[in-house]
């Protein structure tokens, strides 16, 4: 009997979710204390831009609210990991740039989650892992573009 569309989407996401689920969950115990998952991830946007980034386009990138974004920035800035400055044309908006202890925190934490992240590469084999990520790619894009 055929698979069913709906059925195969189904297993996919589950799975995806699980991975997810599972995924985060180590890579949350190896973090360097008090970092969140979510601080890294803001922390190696910022380092990988080069450049200041508005609150506004981080919460588009990370695909949450403003709200959201503004307690993580309040948290690295109050960790020292991020500066926030006045955009000096519009009093109303902020720049948010990584900090030197920001770039220190983020490469730490990159040393503690490479070797978890290595191995599971390592166990499925580097071939089968570029395999799909073209797959995982196209599938990130078509859902951002669903929004």
């Amino acid at each position: 009997m055929a698979e069913k569309t709906e059925d195969l989407a189904i297993a996919l996401f589950g799975e995806l979710f699980m991975a997810d689920q599972l995924a985060r969950n180590r890579i949350s115990k190896v973090l360097p204390k008090g970092m969140e998952l979510s601080h890294f991830g803001v922390l190696n946007h910022l380092a990988r831009a080069g450049d200041e980034r508005t609150p506004a386009q981080l919460a588009r990138s990370f695909h949450v609210t403003r709200g959201a974004m503004t307690n993580t920035l309040t948290k690295l800035e109050w960790a020292g990991h991020i500066h926030i400055r006045p955009d000096w044309d519009d009093a109303r908006r902020k720049f948010v740039a990584i900090s030197p202890a920001g770039r220190s925190a983020r490469d730490a934490a990159v040393q503690a989650i490479a070797p978890l992240i290595g191995e599971v590469v390592q166990a499925l084999g580097a071939e089968r892992v570029r395999a799909v990520l073209p797959v995982l790619r196209e599938m990130r894009t078509k859902l951002e573009g669903d929004e």
